[in-house]
């Protein structure tokens, strides 16, 4: 009997098909393991067609439908593994087929794919090039050191091109994954040891290591030696499970460029990966969290994130990752920054805090302000607090009056902040007298307590945080003092372009140093390049602070490697007409065969998805609130604020009621008399809102409003571009 495998190409091309097109892919699968070797060949269903003029041989096709075919690579050298590589109309299979190579990599053994044509074309040109270059990339590293650590012939050729890092960068896609990363590396300044240890070493069979031969494996154990991009279905029964929920697998599939920085031996010390939407930056944390766990079997690891949400997400990913091994769960815990500083106040303090709400906290400043008779707004001296004040953790009056006001754009004499510190003085009295506190009090308060505890405190090994740039210098502290000074002390991930939170930081006066363990993603592997593109519009000219705090960030050559339909746009006169457009669309999507539960509809307020909801139940289409934490496997549209979308990924997304009235949102954005800085600051962080929700999609975006629509919306051309 044929065994299957499947290439992460097919998990790609898969997910994106029509109900229908995917049940013929499983009966077409089905029937597969059903054949010996010999009646496969022969079975006129099934059609197992050779792809003429390929660069591979062992290229074939087979039958899913008149329309679609699904591309196979057959084994030659007597095993029975059949590679499934793709899903695509019969026209293109064979184009796709005929000019790809798959290969196995001398160093680590792997099956490794390349587009051999294009190489081919390009090479002479890039050589041409590159004779009228003063310098080339690669030239401190002979022709022995490259091969050894798996450059072949044919990409070795073509490196002796490479001017830069940008035209690496250029170049990779078309090169195999292996090669590509072990160029990356070296790129980066990596000596070939490094590479070797962290990249190639990883990654060669145990079997192997030692041995230089390049060695002469066949298909099947080539496969094997390929775990981390395909995946071996042992039968009919594991084949069922695996084609009904592919999308699982997509959660914690680990691309090459992901794989270099989470499964780096070590750190010296805090590491940072950085990258836009989609770039695999929460995919990696949760590998590096794999890979710490192994480096030791009493290891502990904190996990954290900004919202439940996301640290529910966290959590259900994680033990996928881990195939629910729950020895290794236990060793890890996952929460929020937030949640985890309540803790340790009420362990370590010895009661537990109770938190204000925000319409309270803001009477109490109104309260603060009567009293005191102050010339300044609730918002000015909340901001100051929050700010300044615990921001740079100020103590005292004297300390107040010395303070570089940082990121403040509103003037304050210094004969004013002995007034402002006697209205913060006030503010803090009277939330301790009612028994509550702010969130941030609380992290204040956890970040003193631990430092105060030192070794005395059950400390964590290593702290994991996702979703960095929305951490305040409060919150910082805390996971500071929650683990010890070191090597592997601190991974974190982010993207300053989705900071929806009012918080700015320098991670380096908090004694979190990243300087030289900095690395930035730059492929997009969840939305296809057209939403990405037209995401990418809404920050359009903005300028984005890093999330040190240091510099700037930008988006410059992020991309996609996936295409699909353009994001559709649409304004109706009236709410009522939106919402009924947006059941129609979601009818439309389910007919597809996608499931409600890939689907999510976001706004900016819970009344209008109030509205959404009444409207898709009266149509007898189940919903689901993200904010309830449905369980993955749980049936219905997921219907979420804006901001609850953060770090989420859904194949559909429709965000409704981008008004102009909603985003921005006008009692979210200081006014300009105010605080200027701050003003730009939360017009900018308006735009990324409304960024992070459109780039929540992987194949379709729809975006909706009535009246007048947000004049952060990028416009589209006739021709889809913006």
């Amino acid at each position: 009997m044929p065994r299957l495998a499947f290439a992460n190409t097919f998990w790609e091309s898969y997910d994106a098909l029509e109900k229908p097109v995917k049940a013929g892919v499983r009966k077409a699968m089905e029937k597969f393991q059903r054949l010996s070797v010999a009646e496969l060949h022969a079975d006129k269903g099934l059609h197992l067609e050779m792809v003429v003029n390929a660069r591979d041989p062992r290229m074939r096709t087979i039958r899913v439908n008149d329309f679609w075919r699904g591309v196979v690579l057959a084994p030659d050298d007597g095993s029975d593994v059949f590679l499934l590589l793709n899903v695509v109309p019969h026209d293109d299979a064979y184009g796709w087929a005929a000019k790809r190579l798959y290969t196995v990599n001398t160093a680590t053994r792997a099956l490794e794919v390349r587009d051999v044509a294009a190489i081919e074309q390009l090479t002479p040109t890039l050589e041409r090039a590159a004779a009228q270059a003063p310098t080339l990339l690669f030239t401190a590293h002979s022709d022995t050191v490259l091969r050894g650590l798996g450059i072949d012939d044919q990409v070795l050729r073509a490196v002796r091109t490479v001017v830069d890092k940008p035209q690496l960068e250029a170049f990779g896609s078309l090169l195999p994954e292996d090669q590509f990363e072990v160029l990356q590396f070296l790129a980066e300044g990596f000596s070939p040891e490094e590479v070797y240890r962290d990249v190639v070493g990883l990654r060669r069979p145990a079997a192997a290591r030692g041995d230089d031969a390049a060695g002469a494996e066949n298909l099947a154990a080539a496969i094997a030696n390929s775990a981390s991009r395909i995946t071996l279905v042992s039968g009919p029964e594991e084949l069922a499970e695996i084609l009904a929920k592919p999308f699982a697998a997509w959660r914690v599939f680990l691309h090459p460029s992901q794989r270099r920085v989470a499964y780096r031996v070590s750190y010296s010390g805090p590491a940072q990966i950085t990258g836009g939407p989609g770039t695999g930056k929460t995919v990696a944390a949760l590998h590096r969290v794999k890979h710490l766990l192994s480096r030791s079997p009493d290891s502990r690891v904190l996990l954290t994130t900004f919202t439940n949400a996301l640290a529910g997400s966290l959590r259900d990913n994680l033990a996928l990752l881990l195939d629910d091994d729950e020895q290794l769960l236990a060793r890890v815990d996952v929460t929020t920054v937030n949640a985890y500083a309540y803790r340790i106040v009420t362990e370590l303090g010895g009661r537990a805090p109770r938190p204000v709400g925000d319409r309270d906290e803001r009477q109490v400043w109104r309260r603060v302000i009567r009293r005191l008779d102050l010339p300044w707004t609730e918002q000015f001296l909340a901001q100051e607090y929050r700010h300044v004040v615990l921001a740079q953790d100020i103590r005292s009056a004297e300390a107040y009056l010395r303070v570089v006001r940082r990121g403040r754009g509103s003037r304050l004499p210094e004969a004013k902040r002995p007034e402002v510190w006697s209205a913060i003085e006030a503010f803090t009295a009277e939330l301790s007298a009612g028994g509550v506190v702010t969130h941030l009090q609380v992290c204040d308060r956890a970040a003193r307590l631990l430092t105060e505890a030192g070794s005395a405190t059950d400390r964590y090994d290593h702290v994991v945080v996702d979703e960095a740039q929305d951490l305040h210098p409060a919150q910082w502290r805390v996971l500071r003092a929650a683990v010890s000074p070191g090597p592997d002390d601190l991974f974190i991930t982010g993207d300053p372009h989705q900071r929806i939170y009012d918080s700015r930081v320098s991670l380096g006066s908090l004694g979190i140093a990243v300087l030289g363990r900095s690395s930035r993603l730059r492929v997009n592997y969840r939305s296809t390049e057209e939403i990405l593109v037209w995401s990418t519009g809404i920050l359009a000219d903005a300028a984005v602070e890093d999330l040190g705090g240091a510099g700037r960030d930008n988006l410059s050559g992020y991309r996609s490697l996936l295409h699909g339909r353009r994001p559709r746009t649409s304004g109706y006169d009236a709410e009522a007409a939106e919402v009924a457009a947006l059941v129609e669309l979601v009818r439309e999507r389910l007919a597809q065969g996608i499931r409600a539960s890939e689907i999510a509809v976001c706004a900016r307020f819970n009344v209008l998805l109030d509205a959404v909801r009444d409207k898709l139940t009266a149509a007898g289409i189940p919903t689901a609130r993200i904010r309830d934490n449905p369980a993955p496997g749980d049936d219905g549209v997921r219907l979420a604020t804006m901001h609850a979308m953060k770090g989420l990924e859904f194949r559909c997304v429709a965000v409704v009621g981008a008004t102009a009235s909603a985003v921005p949102f006008t009692r979210e954005v200081t006014p300009a008399e105010v605080d200027r800085l701050q003003h730009d600051a939360d017009l900018l962080r308006e735009r990324c809102l409304l960024f992070v929700a459109c780039t929540r999609a992987r194949e379709d975006l729809s975006v909706s409003w009535s009246g007048a629509p947000s004049p952060f919306l990028p416009r589209l051309t006739p021709d889809g571009t913006r």
